[in-house]
């Protein structure tokens, strides 16, 4: 008999029964003894089994953290933090169900979101969940938490989803001994996973609680029940309380249960999770680009303290507009030191009857920048906040317009800098490598002022910088030319229009189609969109009325930026298909080919469902070929694909 096999077994049985059910059914110097047998016989011939336990070690530091795309996206949840807002949600659901939804509802934990990857039984990697598409490979670090299974029955790829926690009483033990103690649980786990020395994961004995299927290659989709039992049947760690929910009324009395009782386990949670169970109902709903429309996390109340305001300074904005930033006395607040809160205008300091000296309530809610909600005690040293009349950053005058003050100076540096962070953001220009100092360091060169320098600076220009090197130089200048074509609505967003934020941008795009014809249109025009009111549209007139936003735009043109319209085509090629791409493609990245086939009006989906209308198939394509052929789903291979895009 292969006595490292049953080594194995034996030592994951009894981890099983000691990290997940909590129910040990021998002591630990019994499970030492079988542990360190197995060490001896593994170091002996060299053999680890994949599921030997002994790869749950701390192993050396690694340089640097992978980047890995999900299979499936990993959504992140709309939010409601009232119970009327709850109460919408659930109307929303009853309406599409016909009132018949039922419903399930767990606790939200507050640590990190990980996603696990097993192929054929065995698990493959560990990542965060990034931006939903993707994320940091922290296998290493994960590895080193024995709650979760390395082998399963599944024999297919699979992709599951949990949170990572540190539990309050391992913090609070951990700090008795630590050289720098760790604040609060949720910190302290992404400080654990995120840390590039696995051997820091291990000393803060981080754990992982799972609530979801991300992806599964074969077989249907499961709804939240079948998940539930799906994970616990194939060894993963779940939290105890899950309620499958009739009515509405019982969602909103196990959202209470679940606030009652927070206080009482031993994990940091700051909400309730709400999930539509049946999956038929949930693809109906569908998805918007970051939430599923079938899901609602409840948040709880925010907290709230007090401390006393210090000092009150003014900071420029991109547009211009001065905005009060209060400096605090240190205080701990939902589990963070709280020391800078926001006041949104002058207004706002006399409403709200704030002055330096004074103690203040400060609230913070939703992981937001701390807001003031008011004062609720003068001293006889407290003093008013005074009312600048002059630009802090330049000196210019200030206007007052409505409730905002305004510096004029468009030279301004403050404004100069944060317009120009917000070009070259990741949702507007995208040119990676520049930040907000670079842009500092820049101005204070004299090497840029407007959007349209970016284009003129050299290598020269740049090596002027601390930190500038040859490889970081030509990064940003790569950087910098790729944006020269960027999306319309990603440069109508970019150029920093009052009032227009992404949606209105892309609403703008959608139907004015380049910068000419937005310029040309009217009030009317304007006001007609869903996103676009007649404040916003005024701001768009006065934009393209401004000389000098139109030397710009014609300064853009001349070094060569030239925005494009990319609308998915409702007339293209694919226009009305549900696209699945499965198999290895010979001639193109699954992602150009995603996008070929979005431009061309077709939809892609990343498992065949009931919706699905076409199958790509390439070399090597599995489980989701086969079931397209169950359903009767029509299969073209890269050649016939390959026809289609060119016509």
């Amino acid at each position: 008999m292969d006595r490292k096999r049953e080594l194995v077994d034996i030592l994951n049985k009894w981890a099983y029964e000691y990290y997940v059910l909590d129910a040990p059914t021998v002591s630990d110097k019994e499970y030492d003894a079988l542990y360190d047998e197995l060490r001896a016989l593994e170091e002996s011939d060299g053999i680890v089994y994949d599921d030997s336990p002994t790869k749950r070690v701390g192993g050396e530091p690694i340089s640097a953290f992978e980047k890995h795309t999900h299979i499936a996206k990993l959504f992140s949840l709309d939010k409601s933090v009232s119970e009327a807002e709850l109460r919408a949600f659930l109307t929303r659901v009853e309406k599409v169900a016909g009132g018949k939804a039922k419903y399930t509802v767990e606790y939200k934990f507050d640590g990190l979101t990980v996603c696990l990857t097993y192929d054929k039984g065995k698990f493959v990697r560990a990542t965060t969940r990034g931006n939903g598409a993707v994320g940091e490979d922290v296998t290493a670090q994960v590895l080193t938490i024995k709650s979760f299974p390395l082998k399963i029955r599944y024999p297919g790829t699979l992709e599951v989803r949990g949170e990572a926690v540190m539990r309050l009483s391992v913090l609070e033990q951990y700090n008795k001994t630590a050289v720098e103690p760790l604040k609060n649980a949720r910190n302290a786990v992404a400080g654990a996973i995120r840390n590039l020395d696995p051997k820091v994961t291990q000393l803060r004995r981080p754990d992982i609680y799972f609530y979801d299927v991300n992806y599964r290659s074969d077989g249907e989709e499961l709804s939240q029940t079948e998940a539930q039992a799906f994970l616990q049947e194939e060894g993963f760690k779940v939290f105890p309380y899950f309620r499958v929910c009739q009515t509405g009324e019982e969602v909103l009395s196990a959202v209470s249960e679940i606030e009652r009782e927070r206080k009482n386990i031993d994990v940091l949670t700051d909400g309730a999770v709400i999930k539509v169970d049946d999956a038929r109902l949930r693809e109906e709903m569908g998805y918007t680009d970051k939430f599923p429309r079938w899901a609602m996390a409840y948040k709880f109340e925010a907290e709230e303290v007090t401390t006393t305001l210090k000092e009150v300074v003014w900071q420029v904005g991109r547009t211009g507009k001065l905005t009060p930033l209060a400096l605090l006395e240190p205080v701990e607040l939902a589990g963070a030191t709280v020391s800078r809160a926001t006041l949104n205008n002058y207004g706002d300091i006399l409403r709200k009857d704030v002055k330096i000296g004074s103690r203040v309530l400060v609230r913070r809610s939703n992981e937001v920048i701390p807001e003031i909600l008011g004062a609720t005690e003068h001293t006889k040293d407290s003093k008013d906040v005074e009312k600048p009349t002059t630009c802090p950053a330049c000196g210019s005058a200030l206007e007052e317009i409505g409730a905002h003050l305004f510096c004029p100076n468009r030279r301004c540096e403050p404004r100069v800098v944060a317009a120009l962070d917000h070009y070259a953001g990741k949702n507007a220009m995208d040119i990676d490598g520049f930040s907000e100092s670079t842009a500092r360091r820049l101005i204070e060169k004299g090497k840029v002022e407007r959007f349209s320098d970016l284009y003129r600076l050299t290598a020269e220009d740049l090596s002027e910088l601390e930190s500038f090197k040859e490889k970081k130089t030509n990064n940003l200048l790569q950087a910098i030319a790729k944006s020269k074509t960027p999306k319309l609505d990603a440069f109508l967003y970019a150029i920093g229009i009052e009032g227009v934020g992404r949606v209105a941008a892309k609403d703008l795009a959608t139907k004015f189609r380049s910068v000419e014809n937005l310029q040309k249109a009217t009030v009317e025009e304007l006001i007609s969109m869903e996103n676009i009111g007649e404040i916003t549209a005024k701001d768009i007139l006065a934009y393209f009325a401004d000389e000098e936003n139109l030397a710009e735009l014609t300064a853009l043109t001349e070094v060569g930026v030239s925005p494009v319209w990319s609308e998915e085509k409702t007339d293209g090629i694919f226009s009305g298909e549900s696209v699945v791409l499965t198999g290895t493609l010979t001639e193109y990245k699954r992602s150009d080919a995603q996008k070929l086939i979005e431009a061309r009006g077709g939809v892609c989906q990343s498992s065949v469902t009931g919706k699905t209308t076409l199958v790509i198939a390439g070399a090597d394509a599995g489980s989701k070929l086969e079931k397209a052929k169950k359903l009767g789903v029509k299969v073209i291979d890269e050649a016939e694909f390959k026809k289609m895009i060119e016509g």
